[in-house]
């Protein structure tokens, strides 16, 4: 049909009349498949069609794309309008690329040469069409090939206002999804200088792309914060009518004024004192605004008004350097806490979050505790009542901590489930930082496992009965509570696991008392027995083995519980073990011995609090969290063999640690029991049996354990779990809700021994249970041992396999599993954590050497090298247990630079050693690693490099 000037494309129009028409999806079809095959014969049978006629049927296809349909045809046409000088061709050409054509395309080259075409012309529309392209697409070719030139056209003079914000904003795309590919230079200093543009729309595009430019490199655009300042400035004191084109409801490019404090959160605050007192000016102004009345009734103006100011607060915060503008902030913020609006509430309580943690508002936003209290109680939205709950924890020292605790203790009753555990968390932290009398420490938390038990996490009763071993003043206060505690008709399980653990260490203290006697404090805990699970009966039998030590006069009474068949014959095979153990030791060890193996608990050392680390996980970044890692310094860490921290275990694994020294001073007790596999703690023998490891807070667990709680939803994967083993010999190695596969080895110059552990977590019996491990036996050569073919329910089974290193290897052996559970057949395929880094040895090694051996190591094919960026905050008493964890020997006083780490070992192995030097150096400021690995042999360095990278 020929193009009639004036007249729209009628062709589409009843196109799309007839296909809103139709009256069924078959009819729709029927009449699509119809129009198709018409387009078709177009572009292939009418060599005369003029521009006019391919733009509608690229549009008409265009349109069957966006009903759903598949297009494979028209490319090429839509291609061809990128080639007309017309805009609306051009238009429809450059807008089917963007939705149609993928990153991938044949046509990409193509259609690149157009975009360069036109952004070589003249005209300013076709440019901007260009750049709108580039930024729809952003395919790394398209950044690759055209890069360079778009930050030359939003620098050049001769660039229209138009294009350059497209420029602008093209760019900002294109720093996003392939950031390598643009080369920073002079432009950079040029853009900066856009914000003195006279053209609004130029600096509110300048600004985005100014604010991503300094997040990836801060210095390079500091020159943009006395422009920042000077630009709003002239928006914060200019009245509605100076910006009447930018005014969004009387107020003032409130989307510019928005970036420009971003921008400047970006920067510490301003050295010269003029830029700094007229930043001060304008957020004075804004906060002078806040307290105006509005200047209109509708939201849009409120909620532009507000926008403005509570990004000037977050600068201010930002800032931390002034006392006035932090306390006027605090007092504007307060005044909202009372406001109609939820979404101004909420973002209230949560900017005052920040505040709290300032010395300088810190008082100011005490003042509003009643406020926040109260909101706490009788807001209806549960993410206002959790910021509410944040900023009483923020905001809580130990001057308000007895009234906030009580506050919160008394909302947790009825508080929502899904905040209920960051709530104890929170309770939890709070009562043990700021608390002035550790008897109030042990009410607390006695009242928070009364009032919320099934979300008081291992972590938190683990810690009371920490300090309470700790602290000789509170031992007695402690027992004599939890006995009181444990009369309740109705108790917790964590209730009773705490009165089992403090009655069982420090009962004696309360004993002399007729209504705490022996007898009475053992009735009371063996009343509770029944009705606990496996974990918490194994603990209470742990308590009363404690108790004939504590009271001799219990021998026979406590004799006959663990002779009793539920006991010895219970179907658990570690309350089976236990009873058995227990009633022997009791029958067979002397006073000297029973009163050595079960002497009291020695006090813990100092760790990190765990509880802390819980909740930022579940929280992320809180506030307050700086001063809390400054003043928190608790004692909770996990027990296995090695010491590994809690991180690498587990959380059914937890307990709390004792000290090494108890195991100093038992060797009798270790003796008597067999022991050989590490320290042992005073609270209670552990198995005689080398085949269990099953854990109670009692007994040292071994991370091959097989536990009977589940793990939780957060089970590390496979490949994480293998990762761990890198720097680690015992952990967990795999589990799922049937089977937890445990790995306990050792290794010694070419010869390992490792031990796998397979639990069996179900109530069903695992038949045909056969593992079989493969392996390159050119390289590492491994004997394994047979295992029964059943695994009965509940029940572990244990497997040893030797490994001789016969020359380095890449690949670890694997592990294939195959077992039939409930008759399905199951199987399973793990990498055993048998790598060649376990055949390190140490090497010490003196400057002179280490360098006179470094050199030697320099052909390029002994070398291997890695940049990398830092999985965690780079932490340098993090990293040096990795690297002798990892097996080579840390070389203090070595490199010149003291930041660096410097370390050697030998690769052990039958066919001859494998000497290694390593070398790692740290970024602090771009968190990153480059890790240098030298070796006589490429591969193993190569090898080594890649290991050894997955561990920072």
């Amino acid at each position: 049909m020929p193009a009639v000037k004036g007249e729209g494309m009628r062709g589409l129009a009843v196109f799309i009349s007839d296909i809103r028409n139709c009256k069924s999806k078959e009819a729709e079809i029927k009449r699509i498949n119809k129009e198709l095959a018409n387009i078709r014969s177009k572009f292939k049978g009418d060599k005369t069609l003029d521009g006019y006629q391919k733009k509608k049927y690229v549009c008409k296809l265009l349109f069957i794309f966006l009903l759903g349909h598949d297009i494979d045809f028209g490319h090429m046409e839509a291609v061809n309008l990128l080639s007309s000088n017309k805009y609306t061709e051009k238009q429809i050409g450059y807008l089917f690329i963007s939705v149609l054509v993928s990153e991938n395309s044949d046509l990409m080259k193509l259609i690149v040469q157009n975009i360069k075409n036109d952004l070589m012309s003249r005209n300013s529309v076709h440019i901007c069409l260009a750049l709108h392209c580039i930024a729809n697409i952003g395919s790394k070719d398209m950044s690759e090939a055209l890069g360079n030139e778009i930050p030359k056209l939003l620098v050049s003079a001769d660039t229209l206002d138009t294009v350059k914000q497209s420029a602008s904003l093209c760019l900002l795309r294109l720093l996003r999804t392939s950031p390598e590919c643009i080369e920073p230079g002079e432009w950079i200093n040029r853009t900066v200088h856009l914000l003195n543009d006279q053209h609004m729309g130029v600096v509110t595009a300048a600004t985005s792309l100014i604010h991503e430019l300094a997040g990836r490199n801060a210095d390079e655009c500091k020159g943009c914060v006395s422009l920042a300042v000077s630009r709003l400035s002239r928006i914060v004191t200019s009245s509605y009518t100076d910006l009447q084109d930018y005014t969004y409801y009387f107020v003032p490019a409130p989307w510019l004024s928005v970036k420009l404090l971003r921008l400047l959160q970006c920067y510490a605050p301003p050295e010269d004192a003029a830029v700094r007192g007229r930043l001060n000016e304008c957020l004075e102004t804004i906060l002078n605004k806040a307290q105006e009345p509005p200047k209109s009734k509708k939201v849009q103006h409120s909620n532009a008004k507000n926008s403005v100011l509570f990004e000037a607060i977050n600068l201010i915060i930002h800032h931390d350097s002034e006392p006035n503008l932090l306390v006027r902030a605090c007092n504007q913020l307060g005044q909202f806490l009372q406001h109609r609006e939820t979404n101004l509430r909420y973002l209230a309580l949560e900017s005052m979050c920040l505040l709290a943690s300032s010395e300088f508002s810190r008082e100011a936003v005490k003042k509003h505790q009643e406020t926040v209290i109260t909101a706490l109680k009788t807001e209806r939205d549960v993410s206002v009542r959790q910021r509410a709950v944040d900023l009483l924890y923020a905001m809580c020292d130990r001057g308000n901590v007895e009234e906030i605790v009580s506050e919160m203790l008394s909302y947790l009753e009825t508080a929502d489930y899904s905040i209920r555990e960051e709530m104890v968390l929170k309770v939890a932290i709070l009562a043990e930082k700021f608390a002035s009398d550790y008897n109030w420490y042990v009410d607390t938390i006695l009242n928070l496992i009364r009032i919320a038990g099934d979300y008081v996490s291992e972590e938190v009763w683990y810690r009371v009965i920490q300090i309470v071993i700790n602290r000789d003043d509170v031992q007695g206060y402690a027992a004599k509570t939890v006995f009181e505690a444990l009369q309740a008709p109705a108790c917790h399980e964590n209730m009773v696991k705490v009165g089992g653990y403090i009655m069982g260490e420090f009962g004696n203290l309360i004993a002399g008392d007729p209504r705490s006697s022996p007898h009475i404090q053992f009735d009371l805990l063996h009343s509770k027995f029944h009705l606990c699970s496996i974990t918490t009966r194994g603990l209470l039998l742990s308590s009363y083995i404690k108790f004939i030590n504590l009271f001799p006069e219990m021998k026979a009474v406590i004799q006959d519980v663990l002779k009793n068949d539920n006991q010895l014959r219970n179907a658990d095979a570690e309350l089976q073990q236990r009873a058995v153990e227990y009633l022997q030791l009791s029958s067979v060890a002397s006073p000297d011995v029973l009163a050595t193996v079960l002497e009291e608990m020695p006090p813990f050392p100092e760790r990190e609090s765990s509880i802390l680390a819980k909740l930022k996980k579940k929280k992320g970044t809180i506030a307050g969290a700086e001063t809390e890692e400054k003043d928190v310094k608790v004692k909770l860490t996990v027990i296995n063999t090695v010491g590994e921290s809690s991180s690498d275990v587990p959380t059914n694994l937890m307990a709390p640690e004792p000290n090494v020294t108890a195991a100093v001073q038992a060797p009798v007790s270790a003796d008597l029991l067999g022991i050989d596999t590490g320290p042992t703690p005073a609270a209670a023998p552990p198995a005689a049996t080398g085949g269990s490891f099953l854990v109670d807070v009692f007994e040292t667990p071994s991370a091959s354990a097989v536990s009977n709680q589940t793990l939780g939803d957060d089970l590390p994967s496979n490949e994480e779990n293998y990762n761990r083993f890198i720097t680690k010999h015992n952990g967990v190695l795999f589990e799922n809700d049937q089977l937890q596969i445990g790995v306990k080895s050792e290794f010694k110059m070419s010869l390992g021994r490792v031990g796998l552990f397979y639990g069996n977590k179900t109530s069903y019996q695992f038949m045909n249970f056969v593992p079989s491990v493969s392996g390159d036996s050119s390289k590492c050569m491994i004997q394994s041992q047979p295992v029964n073919g059943v695994v009965e329910a509940g029940a572990q089974v244990q497997q040893v396999i030797n490994v001789e290193c016969l020359d380095s290897f890449e690949d670890s052996p694997l592990l294939s599993l195959n077992y039939t559970y409930c008759s399905i057949p199951q199987s399973i395929s793990l990498k055993l954590p048998i790598i060649v880094n376990k055949f390190f040895a140490p090497t010490e090694m003196n400057a002179q050497d280490f360098f006179s051996r470094w050199k030697q190591l320099s052909n390029p094919n002994q070398e291997a090298q890695k940049i990398f960026k830092a999985q965690l905050p780079i932490d340098k008493e993090v990293n040096k247990p990795k690297i002798t964890g990892f097996g080579m020997s840390l070389l203090e006083g070595v490199d010149p630079n003291p930041d660096n780490y410097v370390g050697a070992g030998i690769i052990h192995t039958k066919n001859g050693q494998i000497g290694c030097l390593m070398r790692l150096e740290p970024n602090l400021q771009a968190q990153m690693y480059r890790l240098t690995l030298r070796t006589s042999r490429e591969s193993v360095s190569k090898n080594i490099c890649d290991l050894m990278s997955t561990q920072f």
